[in-house]
Parts: structure tokens; C-alpha cells; sequence
């Protein structure tokens, strides 16, 4: 026989205080609970923000003014091709490739994702397949065979009970009771989302994946910069390797001069002793050059995600830094909205959002659910006819639930939800503030490094013009070999000068790049020579 129910249940579990000095009615508490509790708080102003300055004062001049600019902060723009390095273009595909901060970062992504689905799943009803059997024994003196026995068994006369007997026990039955019964069903709980709490829950945990999303951009970035950093730092302390290996050279050669000139009596020992010091104190130099070149090394191998065996096929046909750097100039007055693009800028303000919508599912919480429950299926005590459609059955329910006390609780979630969104207003204003801190930083250290490489290419071409006249004088015989490595030693210390300086005005660049979150391209010109 099928059985059809509809029940409607209402279970007190909501939270109350009551007082002596202050009792309040159900009502009164439902209705404040409904005006004030139902809905998220209205988004705070974050002060650095509001006061954000239309654009940065410290770019290069020879940028392009009154240019409306937008930045990528996926580093689609391959703005270290300029350097025109194939050793550089395979490094970086192998960064992105195999290094493990990315690979955390994608799981922490694909976290989220999960979490994402989760959330997105309590908007929908829960289904649950069951397929069981049950069997049960007992003796027809308990249980149900005790109240048949009552019913069939008690007292036989008028209903007042006069002149009544005792009717004989019941004992034409069985001695035990015995069921059996299959069941096939689907349960079917679904809570209606009248207040929004599922929804917002949802939409902080979408919040929280693209945020998640912007840390691995971050990631990306920091990974990207610090691969050319590291690959900078390896051509610079190359380069330093071998121009002071040539000065010692110069030097022995020179103390070789010296010290027969001093035999000669043509030369003090002071200019004598004076050379060997600077011999030393150049050599010396060689092995902490050494050092820092293995630990670049090891450093780009991490990045890399392999060891430092394995860099040597990616490090063939490298390009020593060249004099001048083909780079697209950095506009004037990059303004300020290309911050908003920094991905962990955006990573902050979506946990703020997230941090923001969760207020109002917690306050959500105080409020009255109601939950839909109910089952269909197939019900028989013969395994045969578990699957006849003749034994169908189904059970229908609806609860309206209201929390009345749960002994502080559910107000102490949302004092909790509430001071992670005040700590999540004050990490953004934060993250807002360190990021234009970078980016004024940045500008004016690559405007400093600009100016110390345009008074070494000065020191430089001095240097040249000195090696080439003491050459000429050499030639000439007119002027003695001493001075001539004099010039070459003062030249080659001028070109490792030279080196560093350039490496630094690269790494300036870079640091502009990092802090602007990616590049600048014209916001109108999506197919500029950049991307």
C-alpha cells in the first residue's frame, strides 16, 4: 500500500537571552532579526584608495605625455625579448615550465576551484540513492506482538468494565513475530536560500578563487623577475670574472716591470711594493667573484626547477649585456589606476569582497530555514519484487527551523566574520599603499641608474681615448710601456664599472615592471609592437 504524508515541523533552536529586566517576545525577536541581520555591510572606504595621485612624477622624460596607459599583469608582453638573448628567451620557458612556486600556486588555484564547487552545491538539492533490506524477529509477548496482544487480549464485558472478565491471553498466534523487507528509494533535502546565505557563501568562495587566480599571477611575476634577475647576475659576474682576470694579467705583467725596473735602481720600492697591493687586492677579488657567480647559478637553477648540472643547455649561445638596451621607454606620468592592475593588489580587494559577503551569510544564520526533505521509492518483503512498480512509495516534509539558543554561537560567527572583513579592509589599504610606495621606489631608482650610466659611458670613453693615446705613444716610442698598462688597467676597471652599472640600470627597469604589475601598453592599441 502506498503511503502519502506531508508534515510540517517547526523546531525552537533559536538563540535567546532572557532576563528578568529584559524578556522578549518570539516575535519581536524574529522581526529585529529580519531589519538588521539579513544583509552584508555596505562596503567600507579604504582611505589610500580615494586618495590615490592621477599619476606618478618619476618616470623617464622621454616617454610619450598625455598617453592613456594600461597594464597586463599576466606578463603577456615578452618585453625581455628586446635583449635579443636566446639563452634568456629558453630560460624563461623553463621557469614557467617547471618552477615549483608556479606548481603551488596552480594547486592552491585548483583549491579553490573545489572549494568553489562545494559552495556551489548547497544551492542544490542533495539526492541520496538507498538500496537495503531489513529483517526483523521477535516474541509475540514484547513489542508488537505485546500490543496486539493488548488489543485482542485485554477484557471482555461492557465498556464501564462491570461484570467484566478476563479474557484468556492470546495463544493462537505464532511465537515470534517475523519481517523482512527490501527497499529501494531516493531521499531527496533541498534548504530554500530565502535569506541569501547560500548565495553569498558562494559568491565569497568565487571571490576567494579569483583571488587565488591573482596570487598565481603574482607568482608568475615574481618568478618571471626574479628569473632575469638571476640571469642578469650571471652575465654581469661572467663578464666581471673575465675583465678581472684580464687586469691580473695587466698587473703581473706590470709588477714583472716594476720589479726589474727597481733592480735598476730607475724606481722606488714604494711603487714597487705599491703594485704588488694592487695586484693582491685584485686577486683577491677572484674568488669571491667565483662564489657569487656559482650562487647566481644556483639560484637560476631553482627557478628553473632543475640543478645546476643541467643549466648548461639552456645557458649555450648567451649574449653578454650589450652596451645600449633596445627598450621601449617608460611614459611620463604612468598613471595611477595602472596600480589596480598589480595582482596582488586585485588578489586583496577580492579577498575583501569574499571576507565582506561572508558578514551577511553569517548574520544570515540567525534567521528562520526552511528545509524540503523527502523520499520515493520501491518498498516489498520479497526480494523478487523489489524492482515491481506496484510497491512504490513516497514521503514528503517540510521544516521551518528557527535557532532560539545555541549559547552564543551563531553572534560570536559573526563577530569573527566581522573582524576578518576589518582585517581585510585594513590588508587592502595596506597593499594599496606598499604598491604605490614600489612604484614612486622603483621610478626614481631607475631614474638614478640612468643618470650613473650616462656619466659611465662619459668615464668610459675617457678611459678608451686614454688606452688609445698611450697605445699611440707606445708605438710611437715616445711613451714607455708602463704607462701603456697603466691606461689598459685603468680602461678594463672603467668597462667592469661600465658592466655593473648597466646590470643595475636593467634591474632598475625590472623593478618598474614588478611594481606596475606586468608593463604599460596604450589602452587603445591592444596589437601594439609590445605584445
Amino acid at each position: 500500500m502506498a503511503l502519502t504524508s506531508f508534515t510540517l515541523t517547526f523546531t525552537l533552536r533559536m538563540r535567546v537571552r532572557f532576563t528578568v529586566a529584559h524578556s522578549r517576545g518570539l516575535a519581536g525577536l524574529v522581526l529585529s532579526t529580519l531589519a538588521g541581520c539579513s544583509m552584508p555591510p555596505a562596503p567600507e572606504t579604504v582611505a589610500p584608495v580615494d586618495s590615490l595621485p592621477a599619476a606618478y612624477p618619476f618616470a623617464a622624460e622621454e616617454g610619450l605625455p598625455g598617453e592613456s596607459l594600461a597594464a597586463d599583469s599576466t606578463w603577456a608582453i615578452a618585453w625581455w625579448e628586446s635583449f635579443e638573448d636566446p639563452a634568456l628567451n629558453r630560460l624563461m620557458d623553463a621557469a614557467l615550465d617547471r618552477n615549483f612556486d608556479l606548481a603551488e600556486a596552480v594547486a592552491r588555484v585548483e583549491e579553490a576551484r573545489a572549494r568553489l564547487g562545494i559552495a556551489t552545491a548547497d544551492l542544490l538539492p542533495q539526492l541520496t540513492g538507498t538500496l537495503d533490506a531489513t529483517r526483523s524477529s521477535t516474541p509475540n509477548n514484547s513489542g508488537f506482538g505485546r500490543q496486539i496482544e493488548s488489543i485482542l487480549g485485554g477484557t471482555l464485558g461492557d465498556s464501564t468494565g462491570v461484570d467484566s472478565i478476563p479474557s484468556p491471553p492470546l495463544s493462537t498466534g505464532p511465537d515470534r513475530f517475523t519481517n523482512t523487507n527490501y527497499t529501494a528509494s531516493v531521499a531527496l533535502s533541498y534548504e530554500v536560500d530565502i535569506w541569501g546565505r547560500i548565495r553569498r557563501d558562494r559568491a565569497a568562495a568565487l571571490n576567494d578563487l579569483l583571488a587565488s587566480e591573482e596570487d598565481l599571477r603574482a607568482v608568475r611575476l615574481g618568478v618571471l623577475a626574479e628569473t632575469i634577475r638571476a640571469w642578469f647576475e650571471v652575465l654581469d659576474l661572467t663578464q666581471r670574472e673575465v675583465i678581472t682576470r684580464e687586469i691580473v694579467d695587466v698587473l703581473e705583467e706590470r709588477v714583472d716591470l716594476a720589479e726589474s725596473r727597481y733592480a735598476q735602481g730607475l724606481t722606488t720600492s714604494f711603487e714597487l711594493y705599491d703594485i704588488r697591493q694592487d695586484l693582491t687586492a685584485t686577486a683577491t677579488g677572484l674568488p669571491q667573484i667565483t662564489a657569487q657567480l656559482a650562487e647566481a647559478r644556483r639560484a637560476l637553477a631553482l627557478l628553473t626547477g632543475r640543478f645546476q648540472g643541467d643549466l648548461h643547455a639552456l645557458l649555450e649561445d648567451a649574449v653578454m649585456m650589450r652596451e645600449e638596451i633596445d627598450a621601449p621607454a617608460i611614459p611620463v606620468g604612468i598613471p595611477a589606476d595602472v596600480l589596480a592592475q598589480r595582482p596582488d593588489v586585485r588578489a586583496e580587494r577580492r579577498r575583501l569582497e569574499a571576507t565582506r559577503l561572508r558578514v551577511g551569510a553569517r548574520r544570515a544564520d540567525l534567521l528562520p530555514s526552511i528545509t524540503l526533505t523527502g523520499s520515493v521509492g520501491l518498498q516489498s518483503s520479497e526480494a523478487s519484487n523489489i524492482f515491481d512498480l506496484t510497491q512504490w512509495f513516497n514521503n514528503l516534509a517540510a521544516g521551518l527551523t528557527a535557532p532560539l539558543f545555541q549559547g552564543g554561537r551563531l553572534r560570536a560567527n559573526i563577530a569573527v566574520a566581522e573582524a576578518q572583513y576589518h582585517a581585510a579592509v585594513a590588508s587592502y589599504g595596506r597593499a594599496v599603499l606598499t604598491a604605490v610606495g614600489e612604484v614612486e621606489a622603483a621610478l626614481r631608482q631607475y631614474r638614478a641608474q640612468q643618470d650613473r650610466v650616462d656619466f659611465v659611458v662619459e668615464e668610459r670613453l675617457e678611459a678608451d681615448a686614454g688606452l688609445a693615446v698611450q697605445s699611440d705613444r707606445f708605438a710611437a716610442g715616445v711613451g714607455g710601456y708602463t704607462d701603456y698598462l697603466d691606461a689598459l688597467r685603468n680602461q678594463l676597471s672603467v668597462r667592469s664599472t661600465a658592466a655593473e652599472a648597466r646590470r643595475d640600470l636593467a634591474l632598475a627597469r625590472l623593478a618598474v615592471h614588478r611594481a606596475v604589475g606586468g608593463t604599460w601598453v596604450p589602452s587603445e592599441s591592444s596589437n601594439s609592437t609590445e605584445r
